[in-house]
């Protein structure tokens, strides 16, 4: 069983930046695909950025030159860098641990609010 706990929401103003935390505990970190998704009120959950246990980044088109994806496996967390943010940014942000590549579970945090206003 994996618990992911996130942290670095907050209030910030549109051109601002965010670093969110997803702090891994309870599995083996360098086997899971990271990923950050998002939700908006009334919206469904999307996906923002992952990185794969080889280090490879993907994004949605959106947000692509704005976040950044990087994991520590030695600290067992992942982070989501945020520069730019506009408005449209603003979400509960979830972190997800995905092991389908080595046979293991799926597993998602509660989440962190970020919300980008004047």
């Amino acid at each position: 069983q994996v618990q992911l706990v996130e942290s670095g929401g907050g209030l910030v103003q549109p051109g601002g930046s965010l670093r969110l935390s997803c702090a891994a505990s309870g599995g083996a970190f360098r086997r899971y695909a990271m990923g950050w998704y998002r939700q908006a009120p009334g919206k469904q959950r999307e996906f923002v950025a992952a990185i794969t246990s080889g280090f490879s980044p993907n994004y949605v088109d959106s947000v692509k030159g704005r976040f950044t994806i990087s994991r520590d496996n030695a600290e067992n967390t992942v982070y989501l860098q945020m520069n730019n943010l506009k408005p449209e940014d603003t979400a509960r942000y979830y972190c997800n641990a995905d092991g389908a590549r080595f046979g293991l579970n799926n597993y998602w945090g509660q989440g962190t609010q970020v919300t980008v206003s004047s």
